[in-house]
Order: C-alpha cells, then sequence, then structure tokens
C-alpha cells in the first residue's frame, strides 16, 4: 500500500500552517505551544475524545480526579497519591465499598464548591442512564475505563463511598481517570453542548479558547489548590497536527515549541538545529488486536495467530523507528514481574511461520487474506503509516496478503467500542490500535475478561476462556500485590501462548522540544504534567 500522496499533503498542509503561524511565533511571550498528533481538539466535557492523548492534554490539564500519579519525576513508574481525594480506604464493614475523604476548600473554575455532591453528580453523569445530566458521549469515552464502579452514595459532605460489588483491587487505577467537572456550571449554560465551549474543572488549567479542528487556548488556574502545580507558563496552546512532517516543521519555524512522535529521520537534524530530543521508556505497546471470535475470520486458528506473530521482524521496525523502540515479546516487557515464562516464544523466524500457515491450510496457492483496520495518526500510534507499510511486506514474504482500511483514529476508536461481532467488523481482521499498560487493569482485565466487551470494555478480540477468566477474577480479589503479580504473571503466560494479539514494539515516547521549554519531566508514563514547564525568554 502506498502512502506517499498522504505525505506531500501533509507537506502542503505544513506550508499553509507555517504561513499562518509565524506571528503568533513572534508575539508569544512565556507560551507552551504543542503539536498534537490528534486531528482535532479532544473534547471538553470532563471526559475526552482522541483516545488517550486527549486525557494528557485536554483532561489532567482541565479537571482533576479523586487521585492522580506523580508524574513530576523521570525515574520510575508513577503510582497513585492523593487528588482531590485526600485519603482512601476499604470501608472496615464491607470490603466491596472503598470510602473517600475529600478535600476541602477547593472550587471549580466558575467558583461552585467541590464537594461529594458533586462527584456523585459526576457517576450519574457517567452510569445513570436516567440522569437529566447523563451524557451518552462521555460514557462511551470513559465508562470502560471504570467498570468495577457499580454504586456511590454520600456520607458527609466530604467524604463518600464507592461500592465495586465484590472485593476489588483495581479501583483506583480506574477513577484516576474521572475527571471531576462542574454541576454548577452545566445548570448554568444548560447543556453539555454550551458546557463543552465554557468547560469548569478544578484543574491547573482554564480554558480560554475552543476552537475545533484549530486550536485550544489554556491558561493558569491561578487559584489552583495544589500550590506546587499551579502552571508556570502564561498561556498554554494546543494544536493538532496529525501529519508527522508537519509537526517537525512546524516545530523548526517556531510555531510550536513542543511536538508529539516526530518522525525518526527527522530525530538528527532536529538535534543539528539545537531541539531537545526527550525519550523515556514506559508500559506501552503497539500491537494489533486480532478478531478471534465471531465468523469468518482465519484468526481463530491459534497456528495462524502464532504465525503472524513470528513472521514480523521487530528489529527492523526498531531500526525504522531510528532505535526509538523496543521491540515486543508479549504484552508487557520481560523485566515486569507479570510477565512470567510464557511456553511460546515471540521471535523472528519466518520459516516456522511458514510452517505453521501451511499446517492450518495456506501457502503460496493459496495464501491467507487479512485486513487491518489502522490510522495515519492519532495518540500513541508512533510512525503508523510507515510501520504499517513494513509489517505489509513481512507478512507477504511468508504468503500472507494483508490489506490495510485506513481511517482517522477517532473513527478505529468507534470500530473498537462496536465490537467483533457488530456487522461492520466482518471484513475486519485486526485494530492497530496502541495502548498504556501501566496497571494490572490496563494491562489485561480490559483487553481480556469475559466482563470487558464493547461498547463498556475493550475486549475486541472477543476472547472469553473459563481458566483465563478465573486467573483475571482471582488477580483482582488479590490485595497483597506479590501475590497479584504471580497471578498476572500466569495470565500473561496465557495470552502469549495463545498468541491472542499480534505484539510489534514497545513505544519509549519521544518528543521534540526547542530549547526555550525548561523543566518538562518526561514521566515513564503516557500521561504527562506540564505544570512546572517554564520558558526561557
Amino acid at each position: 500500500m502506498n502512502f506517499e500522496t498522504t505525505r506531500r499533503g501533509g507537506f502542503a498542509l505544513a506550508a499553509a500552517l507555517l504561513a499562518a503561524g509565524r506571528a503568533t511565533a513572534q508575539q508569544a511571550r512565556g507560551e507552551l505551544r504543542i503539536g498534537m498528533t490528534a486531528a482535532d481538539i479532544p473534547t471538553t466535557r470532563g471526559a475526552p475524545d482522541q483516545g488517550a492523548e486527549g486525557i494528557r492534554w485536554m483532561g489532567f490539564t482541565l479537571y482533576d480526579s479523586l487521585v492522580y500519579w506523580n508524574l513530576n519525576q523521570e525515574s520510575e513508574i508513577p503510582h497513585i497519591v492523593p487528588g482531590l481525594a485526600e485519603r482512601w480506604y476499604q470501608n472496615p464493614e464491607n470490603q466491596a465499598e472503598w470510602i473517600f475523604e475529600l478535600r476541602r476548600g477547593v472550587k471549580f473554575h466558575d467558583g461552585a464548591e467541590f464537594d461529594a455532591d458533586a462527584v456523585i453528580w459526576n457517576f450519574e453523569k457517567l452510569l445513570d442512564r436516567n440522569a437529566p445530566h447523563y451524557d451518552p458521549q462521555q460514557r462511551l469515552t470513559l465508562a470502560f475505563r471504570i467498570p468495577s464502579v457499580k454504586s456511590w452514595r454520600k456520607i458527609e459532605s466530604h467524604k463518600l463511598a464507592i461500592g465495586t460489588g465484590t472485593p476489588d483491587a483495581y479501583l483506583l487505577d480506574q477513577i484516576v481517570f474521572l475527571h471531576i467537572s462542574s454541576p454548577a456550571q452545566w445548570k448554568k449554560l444548560g447543556g453539555w453542548d454550551a458546557f463543552s465551549r465554557s468547560p469548569s474543572g478544578t484543574g491547573p488549567f482554564r480554558a480560554q479558547e475552543i476552537t475545533p479542528r484549530q486550536r485550544a487556548v489554556l491558561v493558569p488556574n491561578a487559584e489552583y489548590w495544589d500550590v506546587p502545580r499551579r502552571p508556570k507558563v502564561e498561556r498554554l496552546l494546543l494544536l493538532p497536527i496529525p501529519d508527522p512532517n508537519t509537526r517537525v516543521a512546524a516545530l523548526l519555524s517556531g510555531q510550536v515549541n513542543f511536538i508529539e512522535a516526530p518522525p525518526p529521520d527527522a530525530v538528527p537534524a532536529l538535534r543539528a538545529q539545537g531541539m531537545v530530543i526527550k525519550t523515556n521508556p514506559y508500559p506501552h505497546i503497539w500491537p494489533y488486536i486480532l478478531r478471534i471470535a465471531g465468523e469468518n475470520t482465519p484468526l481463530a486458528d491459534v497456528r495462524v495467530r502464532r504465525a503472524l506473530n513470528l513472521a514480523v521482524n521487530r528489529d527492523e521496525i526498531v531500526a525504522l523507528l531510528g532505535g526509538m523502540a523496543v521491540p515486543a515479546t508479549g504484552m508487557v516487557l520481560p523485566d515486569s514481574p507479570w510477565f512470567g515464562k510464557p511456553g511460546f516464544r515471540i521471535r523472528y523466524d519466518p520459516a516456522e511461520a511458514k510452517r505453521l500457515l501451511a499446517e492450518a491450510g495456506y501457502g503460496p496457492r493459496k495464501p491467507l487474506s487479512i485486513t487491518f483496520m489502522i490510522s495515519p495518526s492519532g495518540s500513541g500510534q508512533m510512525q503508523p503509516l510507515p510501520m504499517n507499510e513494513v509489517v505489509q511486506q513481512q507478512l507477504r514474504n511468508v504468503d500472507v496478503d494483508l490489506k490495510f482500511e485506513v481511517v482517522e483514529w477517532n473513527a478505529l476508536r468507534g470500530q473498537r467500542v462496536k465490537g467483533p461481532l457488530d456487522a461492520s467488523a466482518r471484513g475486519l481482521h485486526a485494530l492497530n490500535n496502541s495502548m498504556g499498560i501501566s496497571t494490572p487493569f490496563d494491562a489485561f482485565q480490559r483487553f481480556f475478561s469475559c466482563d470487558a466487551a464493547p461498547p463498556e470494555g475493550l475486549n475486541w478480540s472477543g476472547i472469553c476462556e473459563p481458566p483465563l477468566q478465573a486467573l483475571l477474577d482471582q488477580a483482582t480479589r488479590t490485595f497483597d500485590e506479590a501475590e497479584r503479580d504471580k497471578l498476572l504473571a500466569r495470565v500473561h503466560e496465557h495470552v502469549v501462548d495463545n498468541a491472542y494479539w499480534l505484539w510489534v514494539v514497545h513505544d519509549v515516547n519521544p518528543r521534540a522540544l526547542r530549547p526555550e521549554v525548561q523543566g518538562f519531566f518526561q514521566a515513564k508514563s503516557w500521561y504527562q504534567d506540564l505544570t512546572q514547564v517554564t520558558i526561557r525568554r
């Protein structure tokens, strides 16, 4: 498949953006200007779209959650720290309920007070279809991240309980994504559409301007409750620039001073021009989610799935990326306590791939014909077009005819929530959807549990196997971290041995910054904190 037309179009777009952006660059003072990979400004209601990139730049900027991560460091995988909740613990009388003691004196951007009623109102907007402020759009983008939340109740003005139905060790890893938007602002403006144009959270930034597909302008929340995290920049400008060459041109011209995912072949030139390249390996996988359930999918055969994993030369893809990736040998990195000892060793072995395909009935006279849905850009997708072209050629070498259905990032995400049994998925055999997997819930529960079927979950493969489910359920009920790690290692062994996905590489999170951008700590996480960034004048 030839994507050259897309690339040429990117250069044309670059010229237009640069001409329009020079005045902005000349006028900017203390302004952080980010070139995103997303094609549009993420929605601003509280549960952003545009994938995890939307959460990173339009979730944790405008909003806070009950808990957060210690992102302002680069040495360890971030862990949960207090956010709008100062303290939490399991209810001693009911292990299936967590108690949260909330921070007092916090105000929304509109001046309204944050309290337990506001948290409950935000649960209702996602999970109570009878609530007047229920929002199907936010439910689609967030509900799959908080499946353990079954109930909630107010105890006091700044204290509430969240029920999980059964004891659940993963609740904190889920509610970190529940961004609390202002009930008072919604009531004042009369609905979510108006709210999205003038959003109100409790976060470190406020929205000054939201122009879909063009830009978002955020300014510091001068009264932010967490004084050390009050933003240091005067303005934060978010620009959707999905084409990687356009992002590079925008950085070099000064239209932006911070870009996501610079193309690897541009990195030497960027360094030569004084740009700072930031990388930091973190739990993130670039895979193909294979369709196993339903009719007309040859990937129901484990021999075929294993063959695909053996046909991919991951070292070649790492070289394509200029070393800015790590070959994947499973869902997690080999040094993870969850890796275990899979019996199937993922490696480059085209001869064994051909043997397995022949055993399954495929070969030169009957090539395996499959179609993968991919996107030209998007949250965490790295350099999807050239990477997919390499995979396509590698599979062709073992008599696999791989075709692509190329769609915009949000359209791919839309297909993901429809599930493998939807009629629209009948001609598809995989989705190319990169994923952050920093928690056990993120890495396993939301992709391989019977309870994670779309649209509420992300089990697009359609996997539901009793032995695996028993391990997942046991891990969910295990609060001792060391014991849970042992169970998760067995989960990972099962997942790899069955080759449920085609795993390619782990990301190292590359970004390019102009030298005047100071104080950015690149966390070992998909999520980042911009509050400590300064612009050297």
